[in-house]
């Protein structure tokens, strides 16, 4: 956008997820797959040992098992994850519109699409001369926010006017966001009733990412620490477990399916898992989760898996998700100051369009 002086300034938001296929299909998943398994921040093997090994034998045999698994968990709307992560981008959007009116708010995905550098590029032509990032990663890691925040900074290198720039890194232990696990959990224990155990299931990470300093460990346990807390809950029903292990390098231990293997084995007859880690229902959440582990703890003795899904666009994450945006945005102007009410109102009408759009 050629710059014009005396213009108002305006302030984005950019929601940043993880990604995923356009479509479940062994092509569209392959895609996928390259540029996700390619990131250094995801794979830490030497590019010459690991680049052979993805494109000469991962690439040709995962993506048609991943497709598979997609199409079982795909809705008529697209992938569960963005889908979910759309409607978070136009619920916080409406959110704004009320408590700060004229933020323009959008969402990208780091591998995929929309990516994160069509999306800096919209927000540049939308007028935005301030951008909060915030990576929907609840707990830091190299391997996901450290990624999103490469992302933005190769998409800096190229850009003639580089925006202000604030990124949020974690939010593990945010107030609101225990609440809207706590409310999410009230609410299916309210229908339900209480399982004998609850997991709170986190996505994996190569054990070795803990002594190279990163503190995605012990940010998953400090929110299971305090949602324990908030909700009251014993601590001994409550576990801390990591799915989603690759390869064969120690992981973050305990594993989620060999836990609740043997917690059907040791006479448990019913869990209730969530998965914090995640805000928005995917792959590894509604395919690995809820049908893959909920088989193997009743293939191995027990009764009753419940699943409680993720925060998705609940009203009480979406206003966690708000105050968490006000509290970073604090000490920048109020957005469109000077403009007019005619400017504001296509400020508005821009912001809608880019946190509907997929």
């Amino acid at each position: 956008m050629p710059f014009r002086h005396g213009q108002p300034l305006r302030t984005a938001v950019l929601l940043v997820n993880l990604g995923t296929p356009s479509a479940p299909t062994a092509a569209a998943t392959r895609r996928y797959l390259a540029e996700f398994l390619a990131d250094p921040r995801v794979v830490e093997i030497p590019r010459p040992l690991w680049l052979p090994l993805l494109h000469g034998v991962i690439l040709r045999v995962r993506p048609g098992r991943s497709a598979a698994k997609y199409a079982g968990i795909w809705l008529p709307e697209g992938s569960p994850l963005a889908v979910w992560t759309g409607r978070q981008a136009l619920a916080l959007q409406q959110w704004l519109d009320e408590a700060r009116p004229g933020l323009v708010v959008a969402h990208a995905m780091r591998y995929g699409k929309p990516s994160v550098a069509s999306r800096l590029d919209e927000l540049a032509l939308a007028g935005a001369t301030r951008v909060l990032v915030l990576p929907l990663y609840p707990q830091y890691s190299a391997a996901t926010t450290a990624s999103a925040f490469d992302a933005v900074a190769a998409w800096a290198r190229r850009a003639r006017r580089v925006p202000a720039l604030r990124f949020v890194d974690a939010f593990h232990d945010d107030a609101g966001y225990i609440d809207a696990l706590a409310e999410a959990l009230s609410a299916h224990w309210r229908e339900r009733g209480r399982a004998e155990r609850l997991l709170l299931s986190f996505h994996g990470m190569p054990a070795r990412t803990l002594a190279l300093g990163d503190p995605y460990f012990c940010h998953c346990q400090k929110t299971a620490r305090l949602l324990t807390e908030r909700l009251a809950l014993d601590p001994a029903t409550v576990q801390v477990t990591f799915q989603s292990r690759f390869g064969r390098a120690r992981w973050l231990e305990p594993y989620t399916e060999p836990t609740l293997r043997g917690l059907a084995a040791a006479g448990v007859k019913s869990v209730d898992v969530i998965c914090p880690g995640f805000v928005a229902d995917c792959l590894e959440t509604l395919e690995e989760i809820a049908i893959e582990a909920r088989a193997a703890f009743l293939e191995a003795g027990g009764l009753d898996f419940r699943y409680v899904p993720c925060l998705n666009a609940a009203p009480r994450w979406i206003e966690a998700l708000g105050a968490l945006v006000l509290r970073h945005l604090q000490g920048w102007p109020a957005p469109g100051e000077g403009a007019t009410e005619a400017e504001r109102s296509a400020q508005r009408a821009r912001a809608l369009g880019l946190g509907a759009t997929g």
